[in-house]
C-alpha cells in the first residue's frame, strides 16, 4: 500500500532562511500522525507544499502517491486542510461556503455529507448565517468543515484547537476520531502536546527545519525512562539529601522530585523515614509528552 504521504529530502529556502532542511518521512494510509516542534521549526511551510501553496526548494513530496507538482490535481483532492488563519469570505453564508468549496472539487449533489459535517461540528443552526456574523470558534469550525467537505482520504489539521473552547475542543476530536477510525489519514500540528499525546500514534518533531525525533509515542515516551514523585509532608521540611533532585516547589508546599528511574523511590522514602518527616500525599508520575519535547529540543 503506498504511503499517504511521502516526503523525500525536501527543502525550502527564503533568502538566507533554511525553513526545511531536508526533511523526509513517509506517513501511512490511516495514520493518526503528530508533526510537533517550536514556532519557526517548519511544519507549515512543510503543509503548505504538501498543499501546492509553496514550491520546494528542492526533493519530491507526494499525496496518496501523486507528486504536489506534476500531479497537483490529483494530490489536492486527496488533501483537505484546516489552516491555522481563520481565513474566510464574508460575503456568504455557512451553507453557501461549503457547497462553493465542494464545487471547487466539482462535486455535485453533495448536499447530504454536507449537513451531515454540520451536524457533527454543530453549525447547523448557523448554516443560513453569514460568515462575518459568526464568532471565532464558531469560524473556525467552518475551515475545518471546508476541509472535510470533498471527502479527502488525508487530512492536516494545523492547530485546529487554537484559542477555541473546551467544547469545540472536544466535539473536534470526538469528530476526527471517527473519520481516523473510518479510514482517513490525520496529520495534526499542535502546541496543546496532551492532545498529541492522547491522539498520536506516531510523531515527527521538527526543529530549525530538520526532524529530530520521529518514533511512535509509546516509544518516545519510553526513552526517557525517568519519573517525578510529587510530595507534601510533615513537617513540611525536606531532608538535605534529597534537595537536589528538586525541580519544583508549588504555591500549596508540595515539591517534586525528578528521579532517574522508579527503583529511587523507595531510595527517597528512606531518607524522609530516616529524617523522621511523614508523607502526608505522594504521586509518582512519568513524563508526559511535554517533558519528553523539551528534552528532545534541549537536546537537539
Amino acid at each position: 500500500m503506498i504511503p499517504a504521504i511521502q516526503v523525500d529530502q525536501v527543502a525550502k529556502r527564503y533568502g538566507s532562511l533554511q525553513a526545511l532542511a531536508g526533511v523526509s518521512l513517509d506517513i501511512a494510509q490511516g495514520e493518526f500522525f503528530g508533526l510537533l516542534g517550536p514556532n519557526g521549526a517548519g511544519k507549515t511551510t512543510l503543509i503548505n507544499i504538501l498543499a501546492g501553496l509553496v514550491i520546494p526548494s528542492g526533493g519530491t513530496a507526494r499525496v496518496m502517491g501523486f507528486d504536489v507538482r506534476e500531479r497537483y490535481r490529483e494530490a489536492r483532492r486527496a488533501l483537505g486542510v484546516v489552516p491555522q488563519e481563520l481565513v474566510f469570505d464574508p460575503f456568504f453564508t455557512v451553507r453557501e461556503t461549503l457547497t462553493i468549496q465542494s464545487g471547487y472539487f466539482g462535486l455535485a449533489g453533495n448536499r447530504g455529507w454536507i449537513d451531515e459535517v454540520m451536524h457533527h461540528l454543530d453549525l447547523t443552526s448557523k448554516a443560513d448565517t453569514n460568515m462575518r456574523a459568526l464568532s471565532g470558534g464558531m469560524k473556525r469550525r467552518v475551515l475545518v468543515a471546508q476541509a472535510l467537505v470533498h471527502k479527502p482520504p488525508v487530512i492536516v489539521l494545523d492547530e485546529p484547537t487554537a484559542g477555541v473552547d473546551v467544547e469545540l475542543r472536544q466535539a473536534l476530536w470526538k469528530f476526527v476520531r471517527r473519520l481516523n477510525l473510518d479510514g482517513h489519514t490525520i496529520v495534526l500540528t499542535t502546541h496543546y502536546l496532551e492532545e498529541a499525546e492522547a491522539l498520536c500514534a506516531r510523531i515527527a518533531m521538527l526543529k530549525q527545519g530538520q526532524i529530530v525525533a520521529l518514533d511512535t509515542t509509546q516509544n518516545l515516551l519510553r526513552m526517557h525512562s525517568g519519573c517525578y514523585v510529587v510530595l507534601r509532608l510533615d513537617p513540611n521540611a525536606l531532608p538535605a539529601a534529597l534537595e537536589p533532585l528538586v525541580v519544583e516547589r508549588r504555591e500549596d508546599g508540595a515539591c517534586r522530585l525528578a528521579l532517574k528511574d522508579y527503583v529511587e523511590v523507595e531510595s527517597v522514602m528512606a531518607q524522609l523515614r530516616k529524617a523522621q518527616v511523614r508523607v502526608q500525599e505522594m504521586e509518582v508520575m512519568r513524563p508526559d509528552l511535554e517533558e519528553v519535547f523539551v528534552q528532545i529540543m534541549q537536546k537537539a
